[in-house]
């Protein structure tokens, strides 16, 4: 049998002594063709008190587009954030009240993705170029909300510069500027973002971290709340990250080895960590009410694969859900037989 000892998750208590919830500690970082409803509530599941993200969408398509498809949220997902994209602030300030009444819990502009196509349409990481607008697009968003019922934050995720850009004063001016402009909580993804040469897979990998930038801020500006993005894999790297800074936030590691976010939200609230096939079995009820609208399998199962990642019959489980979940008619029975062979895989180990 495979060895079951479970490692250290302790986590440091709030920075400064203040009381934070575990949502404001961990969180679940915004990715495209991934993180929608379907993944939102697997990983709810798995981390029952981080905030979750949405995909990018743009403001233009909040406003014009398929709001029931776009803005899809199961209410098991809150607390969840609506990510939107753009630079006009008349648009943005309609596209964050629409999603603020929607029942969004926070409304974050992303002003860190590198893509061809954000550069084309002036948002995005180019934005860090343009802190003036951003403070303006915030400052829009901000009054757009204020009078809701339930007002939400409005709040920021960045790089820490564009292409050659190395100076950690130009980095804070952005922030200065749009915190002047009423944000009090910023995702520092801790790269820089290169424009040019580099595909947006490239831009998560090959820019160097530097997550003392990160630390730096949070110490020059106390009063915001900063939470830290990007290359975060393990607990042991949320433990050392808390220690100097609000938040850390998982990125593909929460999709690609899912069970790391179940152990970091676990540690951060104290309680030993599930097994996997249990939180599995805990997806059925949604997964079966899914299916029983026609949504087909696949759409699920494929935000699941990671879970048994480095695990005995890991490599079986993938591929009994990736040979069958295309299939018409596919239902839980294969994601049963996909556990057995987990099951197998650690019988033989």
């Amino acid at each position: 049998m495979a060895s079951t000892a479970s490692p250290d998750t302790t986590i440091p208590p709030a920075r400064d002594g203040q009381r934070a919830t575990v949502a404001e500690r961990l969180s679940v970082a915004p990715m495209m063709d991934w993180t929608d409803s379907h993944c939102r509530v697997f990983h709810r599941l798995l981390a029952p008190s981080a905030r979750l993200y949405s995909e990018m969408v743009h403001a233009n398509a909040v406003i014009h587009g398929d709001r029931a498809k776009l803005l899809a949220m199961d209410p098991v997902e809150h607390p969840v954030a609506l990510q939107l994209g753009g630079s006009d602030p008349s648009l943005l300030a309609q596209a964050a009240r629409i999603g603020a009444g929607h029942g969004f819990d926070e409304i974050n502009l992303n002003c860190g993705c590198p893509s061809d196509r954000v550069q084309a349409g002036r948002f995005g990481a180019c934005l860090m170029r343009e802190p003036a607008l951003v403070a303006e697009c915030v400052a829009a968003m901000i009054e757009a909300v204020a009078t809701l019922d339930r007002p939400v934050p409005v709040t920021v995720k960045c790089r820490l510069g564009v292409d050659d850009d190395h100076d950690f004063d130009r980095f804070i001016g952005f922030i200065d500027a749009v915190a002047a402009a009423g944000c009090r909580m910023f995702v520092v993804h801790a790269r820089n973002a290169w424009l040019k040469g580099l595909s947006p897979k490239e831009n998560r990998e090959v820019p160097p971290l530097r997550y003392d930038w990160a630390y730096r801020l949070k110490r020059e500006r106390p009063g915001l709340q900063i939470v830290v993005n990007g290359g975060i894999a393990s607990v042991d790297e949320v433990r050392a990250h808390l220690e100097h800074v609000d938040g850390a936030m998982l990125g593909r590691a929460a999709y690609h080895d899912p069970y790391t976010l179940h152990l970091a939200d676990a540690a951060l609230r104290g309680v030993a960590p599930l097994p996997r096939a249990e939180l599995l079995r805990a997806l059925r009820p949604y997964a079966e009410a899914q299916l029983a609208q026609g949504v087909p399998l696949r759409h699920l199962s494929r935000h699941i694969l990671g879970l048994f990642h480095g695990q005995p019959g890991g490599r079986g489980y993938r591929q009994v859900l990736s040979a069958g979940a295309h299939r018409p008619g596919a239902g839980w029975a294969l994601v049963e037989q996909a556990l057995a062979a987990t099951a197998r895989g650690a019988a033989v180990t």
